[in-house]
């Protein structure tokens, strides 16, 4: 490998090197090039992550700093911020609508079938990355309308059947309009990914307009969250070999299945319930908790020591 200097060239090799149409070595020269040599040796040597670390500064040079986007931030700072409040006003609205179901089945029926409501807005970095993706233009209506995403709110349920039931209640509210449906429970992802998607539009009222906007809907039970979220974060543990990636990946696949087969046997244990509180509804039995499992294993040494 050759190195060029002011003074000549480097030539590199197995860990040797030598000047190569260089002039006389003067302590002065020799004293340059040690250090030129260092430098260089450094950058020969340079290890993979710092190769990949400069290709993914080069990366968000390249597509994330580019003269369009910066054009695109200068021109669209006020309307970007004001779509983005828009969004945030759309998912306050669904959000509001799944705690008023929630409410209204707590009343009703004497449980909650939601568990947790979690809501984000896309980021701008995620914005621009999506709409490189696509290959779309940098303009406001662009994001708006190719880009379904930004806004999401995530619904978490204690039982499958839940999901479907809340996702019927919501999309037979006449604001509502279905854009798109996407079922990976019944449809599973080859890695074992559980949850329903819903591309909704609900219109938003503002002070001279009603706008319509987009809110991505996701609803899942306590256990697919629960691996959705591991998973997501195993998936950036790069630094392992390929084989050992795709054994975890089985393993993951296995454990999702094996998580949906609990969510089917802890609502089948619901359902029992259930039918055992209508049944003993006509004879006026007096309904008793259910007892807890330590208190069934309490009760059961006390047995064994009065015996």
């Amino acid at each position: 490998m050759l190195l060029r200097t002011g003074n000549g060239q480097l030539k590199v090799s197995a860990g040797r090197i030598r000047l190569v149409n260089g002039d006389a070595c003067r302590s002065s020269i020799c004293y340059n090039y040690d250090k030129i040599i260092k430098i260089k040796w450094e950058y020969v040597h340079m290890g993979v992550e710092e190769f990949l670390k400069q290709e993914e500064e080069r990366f968000i040079r390249d597509n994330l700093m580019s003269d369009e986007v910066f054009d695109f931030i200068r021109a669209n700072t006020l309307p970007f911020n004001q779509l983005m409040a828009y969004y945030r006003c759309a998912i306050m609205e669904v959000e509001t609508k799944f705690k008023v179901l929630n409410e209204q089945f707590s009343l009703q029926y004497d449980r909650n079938p939601i568990e947790s409501i979690k809501t984000r807005i896309k980021s701008t970095e995620g914005i621009i990355k999506k709409a490189n993706k696509k290959k779309i233009p940098f303009t406001m209506q662009s994001i708006e309308e190719n880009i379904r995403d930004i806004a999401g709110i995530r619904v978490i349920c204690s039982f499958s059947e839940d999901i479907y039931m809340l996702a019927d209640c919501l999309l037979q509210q006449d604001d509502i309009r279905l854009i798109e449906m996407k079922d990976y429970i019944k449809h599973p992802k080859e890695s074992g990914y559980r949850s329903l998607h819903l591309i909704i539009e609900i219109p938003i009222f503002l002070q001279n307009e009603k706008r319509p906007m987009k809110v991505e809907v996701q609803l899942r039970t306590i256990a697919m969250d629960f691996w959705a979220s591991v998973e997501h974060k195993l998936r950036y543990k790069k630094n392992i070999p390929d084989s050992e990636a795709e054994s975890l990946a089985v393993e993951l696949s296995d454990y999702a299945d094996q998580l949906a087969d609990l969510d089917y046997k802890m609502e089948q244990i619901k359902k029992r319930i259930v039918d055992a509180e209508k049944q003993s509804e006509p004879t006026g039995e007096r309904k008793k908790p259910l007892p807890t499992i330590g208190g069934m294993l309490v009760k059961s040494r006390i047995n064994g020591l009065i015996k």
